[in-house]
């Protein structure tokens, strides 16, 4: 029989001690879980803050480059030069239009994290407390607390149909799919 201590991923989930419940672990693995989701919105927040101020001024510029070379002369010895240019930038201009598209979906990427650490904050702090752990109005009030949180319609029927018994992945591949279906749907701004 090997002791609790030898195995360093053992949780002691079977056998709680007397100083810390099992509960109160739940919930420090809870905070940890929305601590990491907050850090790494963090870290890759400030980069994406980057990239995008770089390719809106790069998007000014392509604009104004444009502009400039189309007031070149379509004949003499420009036309050619002016043509290539304007495909040039044509092409510029269309893949920076898709990177602007593509920090968008970083945006709803951080939306959602939010919104998940925001319930497992909620979950936790509920967990926490004796006085709510048991009563069903508090966990129907959490409910309610998480579904309001989320801003798209897909988001909202994903956790209706979780909250009606729909298996969370068969739930969670649904939503991907009109995720996927709806990707086109993405403004500029």
């Amino acid at each position: 029989m090997t002791n609790s201590t030898d195995n360093p991923h053992d949780t002691q989930a079977l056998t709680p001690d007397i100083d810390l419940s099992q509960a109160r672990k739940t919930v420090l693995m809870i905070e940890l879980s929305a601590g990491q989701i907050e850090a790494a919105m963090k870290d890759s927040s400030s980069s994406v803050e980057v990239l995008t101020d770089v390719f809106t001024t790069m998007a000014g510029y392509m604009r104004m480059i444009n502009d400039t070379v189309a007031a070149l002369p379509d004949k003499g010895e420009l036309s050619d030069t002016k043509a290539s240019l304007l495909g040039a930038t044509e092409n510029v201009s269309g893949m920076v239009r898709k990177a602007i598209i593509a920090f968008q979906f970083y945006d709803k990427l951080v939306q959602r994290l939010s919104h998940v650490n925001h319930s497992l904050a909620s979950l936790s702090t509920l967990i926490n407390d004796s006085s709510r752990l048991n009563n069903p109005y508090e966990w129907a009030a959490l409910q309610e607390k998480i579904r309001s949180k989320y801003s798209m319609r897909e988001e909202i029927e994903m956790f209706d149909a979780v909250l009606g018994g729909m298996a969370v992945k068969d739930a969670l591949e649904k939503f991907m799919t009109q995720m996927k279906d709806h990707s086109d749907d993405v403004e500029l701004f």
